[in-house]
């Protein structure tokens, strides 16, 4: 049985418990919106690792992308990423190598951490196909059906299928006739290609009650992958994303009366006036199915930097009621990713979803102690609280000590130190408030 099956029961299961006491809540609470299809665990029947929660009153989680490309497929460099990403606090990590012995690669990946993975077994089906047939348009349907069931028994959390793409909004994107960034999305191009070629409907949407089955069977949460996405912020809400959406939101409830868990994903490029319009939407429309934004990117215009448009994109998305982020690295745009890379966007990523959770979810507290711990000079107590302490005791190494209380930023015209004892009797009757 899955998580959501056993929740409907009545059962607090050992997943559940572990969740709730990580994330300080209530676990029967939790058990309840499970139930409810409000909360997902991605908790693979064949693997045993972290186990963490995605959804309504959770903390704000960071999923972390790598992979190999048909230009660079380095297993070695890719498990290393894996561990770059644990190391540095992504709570999820999904596979999307399309180069290389994509199986091999993966199950290395998976030995590496301890993370749940997420993978897209479209990639998988047309790389293969390409192999063996010579061309992606000649896969055979029951290959999708067949990589998707393998991945699976291999313990994969949670996969991304591209269910929301059908006859209907290939034909929308055609009388739209234009967008300005494409079609972005490489399992969403591929299959509308493959569609056209075949004229066949989306194997993965005309039988989606056997992707239902098949991820219901190893408790292998679906999260619907959206192929028409914006891969430029011109091109966000559109009508083919928006009915994509709209597909999803129903197949999330579908699935989620089968017994399967579901989740849903959000927009890639968008405008920052969009993302909570998106957000009511996705909300609303499949019954409160954690949504998962990629990214989002919010400019365009920020090759080389687009970890930080992307993080103002994750921080308002996750203020708004997002619950999960796929992070973005510096290299988005420009190449493949290498592991400092990876360093990069998954702090930026944390750093956004603790921003919007301060919001969400009221969390200020640590925020609070860092400010004290500032303003009285602990440096223990600030590289403890800092979400990257490693970077903020390299800046502060690099740059001189400064004294005992201070740093070089201000040496002897410290603020705090010139004011210290003076206000002490105040200061501390306040922080006990």
């Amino acid at each position: 049985m899955t998580q959501l099956e056993r929740a409907l029961t009545g059962e607090v299961t050992e997943e559940i418990k572990t969740v709730a006491k990580d994330e300080g809540i209530d676990a029967e609470t939790l058990r309840e919106r499970v139930a409810a299809g409000q909360a997902v665990v991605p908790a693979n029947l064949h693997r045993k690792g972290k186990i963490t929660g995605i959804g309504r009153g959770l903390r704000t989680k960071v999923n972390a992308s790598i992979g190999t490309s048909t230009s660079i497929a380095d297993a070695q460099m890719e498990v290393e990423k894996a561990r770059v990403a644990e190391k540095y606090g992504a709570d999820t990590l999904m596979d999307l190598s399309v180069g290389g012995d994509i199986a091999t690669i993966r199950r290395a990946v998976m030995d590496s951490v301890a993370l749940p993975i997420g993978t897209v077994p479209l990639y998988e089906a047309f790389a293969a196909a390409i192999e063996k047939y010579g061309a992606a348009v000649k896969m055979p349907a029951e290959l999708l059906f067949e990589i998707t069931e393998k991945q699976c028994e291999e313990g994969v959390g949670f996969m991304a299928i591209h269910c929301g793409i059908n006859r209907k909004t290939v034909e929308m994107l055609r009388r739209q006739h234009y967008r300005y960034g494409g079609l972005v999305s490489k399992g969403g191009s591929y299959m509308v290609a493959w569609m056209e070629h075949n004229n066949m409907e989306n194997p993965l949407y005309e039988h989606f009650d056997r992707v239902v089955e098949i991820l219901k069977k190893h408790d292998t949460v679906l999260s619907l992958g959206n192929g028409f996405r914006a891969g430029a912020i011109h091109d966000s809400t559109d009508r083919v994303q928006i009915q994509e959406l709209l597909i999803n939101c129903e197949l999330a409830e579908t699935g989620r009366q089968a017994g399967c868990q579901t989740m849903v994903e959000g927009p890639g490029h968008i405008p920052i006036n969009e993302i909570e319009a998106n957000i009511i939407m996705e909300k609303k429309m499949s019954g409160g199915a954690p949504f998962y934004m990629l990214g989002p990117i919010t400019t365009d215009i920020a090759p080389g930097y687009d970890h930080i448009t992307a993080a103002i994109g994750a921080a308002l998305s996750s203020s708004y009621g997002a619950d999960f982020i796929c992070y973005v690295t510096p290299s988005e745009h420009l190449g493949l990713p290498y592991p400092e890379d990876v360093r990069e966007g998954v702090i930026a990523a944390r750093i956004a979803a603790h921003v919007g959770d301060m919001i969400k979810h009221k969390k200020m507290d640590a925020d609070k102690e860092m400010s004290k711990a500032r303003r009285d000079m602990k440096w223990d107590a600030q590289f403890r609280l800092a979400i990257d302490p490693e970077r903020a005791l390299e800046i502060k190494k690099k740059r001189g000590d400064g004294d005992e209380h201070s740093c070089t930023m201000c040496g002897r015209f410290c603020a705090n130190e010139m004011l210290r004892g003076m206000f002490e009797k105040n200061m501390a009757d306040s922080d006990k408030k």
